[in-house]
């Protein structure tokens, strides 16, 4: 709050004699009036009240003193009390007992007492003075009444250049910008000129705003009022230039200064910490050392604030070492500030060392260690730091909220998610748009959406975040379609981000949706973020997975030097089943200085599975490191283990895990589960279902490898078996979806769609294709199948829903047109039959993506060359 020279004022306090100097002015009495307005507010409670009928409670002699010695002592109910007694005895209040008592409502922040001062006051019809104007204001714009002060202020007859300060302090505290300054400006125009806390507040203002414009205007009125001089003006201008942006108008009115306080330096360093510019920062921080001027707690907690951002893991441990020889550690800010560091320098030990040094701590210490751990990838230390601050009774805030749901996002902890989801609505931080971003986010990842999505349609103003959550938690639950119609419906409200465009690119990838991530990649080259944070790749992956390697190598051209980008390449082939190309592409990767990492040798030995190059396979896993200087982790190992069953090479394929340094984790013994499948080894396949199930009874694909190991050995029973045991588990698989593109729109067709407009001629087509097939011999699909196996084999491992896809693109498209598809699951031997016989007779080219591969069919042979088909027999 702003305070004029010519009007002092001092906050009122029981134990400090009274700040009201009555005997430089004539004192003035106020008369109540015997008439109370309807709104006013009555504070006293029945055992405090004097007896109105009791003369003896006042003090006859000089009641106004009385009054004022109860303000002084802090005794406001008392005093309440004494005036509501003085009013029944018509007894004048004196101006200076006034003054004192809405003083002492504004130090006790007490609004319904001071509502209730001020409308005995305005009852007795006088005119407000200015001492008495001034107080009131003071008090309301405490308060943050605004109304009211503006009611006083413009009852007053007499204002002077504080009434203004209090008046332009006031709006600019809440918030009301253009209002203070347009109050300023007016205030010139009266002809008041301001002082030295008038300058102060309006250069907050400006660079508040920040209207750079403005401040220099205010810095021409410094100069001409012959305050260029005064300290603290001169960092008030510091401060609104940095906060404008205006760092070389800073440094320079900071170097002329002939007098710098701590104030000073503090502001051009936070400054230049603001703008980005740390190390200039970090510089002034040690010449401040040199002048001998000693930094206080905003100095370190903003130099340690530097350092983190620097990165520069030395600097900060040296400022740490200053804090506590300089006896700050103790201060919470400080060591908050030191956490925060730590932890975003990945020292998560370290932070961890401040934070149990603390004596004392705030929401603000635990928030900052959750924070630190969930940002660590420690979500396990996140949540049991949570439950210990649960227990010490401190109440979380919504970062708090927001960090421990995402650490529960992480381990899938759903029922303290939901938990923590009722404190958001008991506690009213549902209403942070942070938390409830945090929320979707949470159910998402637990594969509740439907949740997620009653989240985010209870969030009033939706921001891109929020957008941004919910479209990737569609991807997340395989409902891309949905996602794709989220996005469309979000960009005609607000313009999405580099991450909501990478989350959309997925979704097209994985439902095929070229048309609409050509419209995204075009999108993103109109507004300028086709080369932002991870597009680049992200259309590449789109153009990989769908299937179109020309515009995937010319997007690849604009990205040579990244190594993600050559990945994402090597898996197209290796997807493609396109061994010899991936070997000469990363042999070109070689070539181009790019080096190879840990993801390179995945699709790379992948590729070499899949083409049945065993030699050169084996060769890259043994080179990978000692040429490379990449360790093999688990997955080479189970793309070893592919690599040698796929070859038949099941008895090596078994030996090389039992000879592994590292202990085999499901997805080896699910490699060697699938090589059983492949060539129905049905001892070692149940051997390898042994171990996996040991160590997870969760994921659905092992069982369907189980069961198609034994259905392609006539086990019947045995798959009635493990369907059970899928019951039993709370298993089920996604019923079979498939997705086409046809003139830029995409259609989706589930296992057993019968509700397409078009289905009666789809199922006339694929009839048509039956007859033919049995023309030439082929085995027709069974469709009428009474037994409960078959059927399930049928409706839950494969779907046949490509079957429909294929037949809507040989209705909709021209003759010719190659038709691409893509599915969630795994492609039977059934449809993969018929796809092939389908290209033969219709000579179109028709490709198929299964959760696997990619079956590219022409002329009747698809590029898989029938390797590893689900049901083959």
């Amino acid at each position: 709050m702003a305070f004029s020279a010519k009007t002092p004022r001092t906050l009122i306090k029981p134990d400090h004699p009274s700040p009201l100097n009555t005997n430089n002015h004539s004192p003035k009495s106020i008369y109540f009036s015997n008439q109370r307005k309807a709104h006013q507010i009555s504070s006293t409670k029945p055992h405090q009240q004097l007896s109105v009928l009791n003369t003896n409670s006042l003090n006859t002699d000089n009641p106004n003193s009385h009054l004022h010695l109860l303000c002084l002592n802090g005794h406001l109910q008392q005093a309440l009390n004494y005036i509501d007694s003085m009013k029944e005895l018509q007894i004048p209040l004196d101006e200076d007992a006034a003054i004192a008592l809405v003083r002492l409502c504004e130090w006790k922040r007490a609004f319904e007492e001071g509502f209730k001062v001020y409308c005995f006051i305005s009852n007795s019809g006088n005119p407000l003075s200015l001492r008495l104007g001034n107080a009131l204001l003071s008090m309301f714009v405490k308060f943050g009444k605004l109304g009211d002060a503006w009611y006083v202020f413009g009852k007053m007859q007499e204002r002077d250049v504080f009434s203004w300060n209090v008046l332009i302090g006031g709006y600019a505290k809440k918030g009301f910008f253009d209002e203070a300054l347009c109050l300023y400006h007016r205030m010139l125009w009266v002809g008041f000129k301001p002082d030295v806390y008038t300058f102060p507040c309006v250069l907050r203002t400006c660079g508040a705003v920040p209207n750079l414009e403005r401040g220099k205007e205010v810095h021409v009125h410094v100069i001409r009022f012959g305050f260029e001089a005064d300290v603290d003006v001169v960092n008030a201008l510091v401060t609104m230039y940095v906060k404008c942006g205006d760092l070389a108008r800073a440094r320079l009115l900071f170097d002329k200064m002939t007098r710098k306080d701590r104030i000073s330096w503090n502001a051009i360093i936070s400054g230049y910490f603001e703008n980005g510019e740390c190390l200039e920062g970090i510089m002034l921080f040690f010449m401040m050392r040199e002048h001998c001027v000693d930094p206080d707690l905003m100095t370190m907690t903003s130099v340690i604030s530097a350092c983190e951002s620097l990165g520069d893991d030395r600097l900060g441990r040296e400022i740490h070492g200053y804090v506590i020889v300089t006896g700050m550690s103790d201060d919470v800010s400080v060591c908050n500030s030191l956490i925060q560091m730590y932890s975003s320098l990945g020292r998560w030990e370290a932070a961890e060392k401040v934070f149990d040094r603390m004596e004392w701590r705030d929401v603000v210490s635990w928030t900052a260690m959750i924070s630190g751990y969930e940002n660590n990838v420690l979500p396990e230390k996140a949540v049991d730091t949570y439950r210990t601050m649960e227990l010490q009774g401190f109440i979380p805030d919504e970062i708090t909220l927001a960090s421990v749901l995402s650490a529960c996002a992480c381990l899938r902890k759903l029922d303290m998610g939901i938990k923590l989801h009722e404190l958001a609505k008991r506690s009213g931080l549902i209403s942070y748009i942070i938390v409830a971003n945090t929320l979707i986010d949470m159910y998402s990842k637990c594969k509740c959406i439907d949740k997620a999505l009653e989240v985010f349609h209870n969030i009033p103003d939706k921001d891109v975040i929020s957008w941004t959550a919910i479209i990737l938690g569609l991807r997340l639950n395989n409902r891309c379609f949905e996602a794709l119609i989220f996005f469309r419906q979000m960009k005609l409200s607000l313009k999405p981000n580099s991450v909501t465009l990478v989350t959309v690119l997925s979704a097209c990838a994985r439902i095929g949706g070229l048309m609409c991530g050509k419209e995204i990649h075009a999108y993103a080259l109109r507004t300028g973020m086709g080369l932002e944070g991870f597009i680049p790749n992200a259309l590449l992956d789109m153009y990989v997975r769908c299937g179109r390697m020309g515009p995937a190598r010319n997007q690849f051209n604009s990205q040579k030097e990244d190594v993600a980008a050559w990945n994402i390449l090597l898996t197209g082939y290796a997807q493609r089943g396109q061994g010899t190309l991936a070997v000469e592409f990363f042999n070109r990767m070689i070539e181009s200085n790019v080096n190879p990492d840990e993801i390179t040798f995945i699709p790379l030995l992948c590729a070499c599975s899949k083409s049945g190059m065993v030699t050169e396979g084996l060769m890259y896993f043994n080179t990978m490191e000692l040429e490379y200087g990449v360790a093999p982790n688990l997955k080479h190992y189970a793309c070893v283990v592919d690599l040698l069953g796929r070859a038949g090479q099941l008895q090596e394929a078994y030996e090389f895990i039992m000879e592994m340094p590292i202990k085999p984790d499901p997805a080896i013994w699910g490699a060697l589960l699938n090589a059983c499948r492949i060539h129905r080894q049905v001892g070692l396949g149940e051997f390898a279902a042994q171990r996996i199930f040991e160590c997870d009874t969760t994921s659905v694909g092992y069982y369907v490898l189980l069961c198609n190991l034994y259905a392609g050995n006539g086990k019947w029973n045995e798959v009635g078996k493990v369907r059970k045991m899928m019951k039993d588990n709370g298993l089920t698989i996604d019923p079979g979806c498939s997705w086409v593109e046809v003139k830029g729109k995409i259609h989706a067709f589930l296992s057993g769609d019968d509700f397409h407009p078009q289905i009666n001629e789809i199922y006339a087509v694929l009839e048509g294709i039956y007859e033919k097939m049995k023309v030439v011999g082929l085995d027709v699909p069974k469709g009428d199948s009474t037994d409960d196996v078959e059927i399930s084999k049928a409706e839950i491992f494969c779907g046949h829903s490509e079957r429909l896809a294929v037949a809507f693109g040989l209705i909709n498209t021209v003759p010719g047109t190659p038709i691409w598809v893509t599915k969630n699951l795994y492609m039977c031997q059934s449809c993969h039959s018929t796809i092939k016989f389908i290209s033969k007779i219709v000579r179109r080219e028709i490709s198929v993506r299964d959760t696997e591969q990619f079956h590219h069919f022409k002329d009747g042979t698809c590029s898989c060359g029938d390797v590893g088909i689900l049901g083959k027999t």
